[in-house]
C-alpha cells in the first residue's frame, strides 16, 4: 500500500444515465454513466459520470486544482502521457492541489514531485482489485488534448 491512500472498499456499481452524485472528489467508484471518458489529457473539468466509468476500466483519474504552477501542470502531463490508461483534469472543487483517483483508491497530495504519486500510478493503474481492468480506454466520450 502506498503510504496516505485512502481505501474505500467495494464501491458499487452499475450503469445510469445522467448526472449522478458522488460522496468522494474525485469519486472512486460507484454507480455511473454507461459510456466512459477516453483516456488522455483535458483542460476542462471532465464529468464525474464519465471518469468513475474509466477507472472501472483500471484507469488513473489525476485532478488539479486550476492555478498550479505550468512546471507542475507539464509534470501531470507528462505522468498522464507514460500510459494509455491515465486521465488528467482539472477540478476548480479538488479537495487537494492534486488528487489520484484508482477504482477504490484515493490519494491527496500538495505536490507533483511527491514520490507516492509514481508509486499510486505503479501499484493501482489496472488495478485487480478493479471491476474491469483492461477494457477500453478509448471509444468513450471526449477528444483528450494528447
Amino acid at each position: 500500500m502506498v503510504h496516505g491512500v485512502t481505501v474505500f472498499p467495494s464501491p458499487v456499481r452499475g450503469h445510469k444515465d445522467g448526472t449522478l452524485a458522488y460522496n468522494e472528489n474525485p469519486p472512486v467508484g460507484g454507480i455511473h454513466n454507461p459510456s466512459w471518458q477516453n483516456c488522455g489529457i483535458y483542460s476542462q473539468p471532465v464529468a464525474k459520470e464519465l471518469g468513475v466509468h474509466s477507472l472501472e476500466h483500471g484507469a488513473i483519474w489525476i485532478t488539479y486544482q486550476p492555478g498550479i504552477a505550468a512546471s507542475d501542470l507539464e509534470k501531470l502531463r507528462q505522468l498522464t502521457r507514460g500510459s494509455g490508461y491515465r486521465l488528467l483534469s482539472p477540478d476548480p472543487a479538488s479537495p487537494s492541489p492534486i488528487v489520484a483517483a484508482a477504482w477504490g483508491y484515493q490519494l491527496k497530495l500538495d505536490r507533483t514531485d511527491d514520490s507516492r504519486l509514481v508509486d499510486f500510478l505503479k501499484r493501482y493503474e489496472q488495478n485487480p482489485q478493479g471491476p474491469e481492468p483492461g477494457a477500453a480506454c478509448s471509444g468513450g466520450q471526449g477528444q483528450p488534448e494528447g
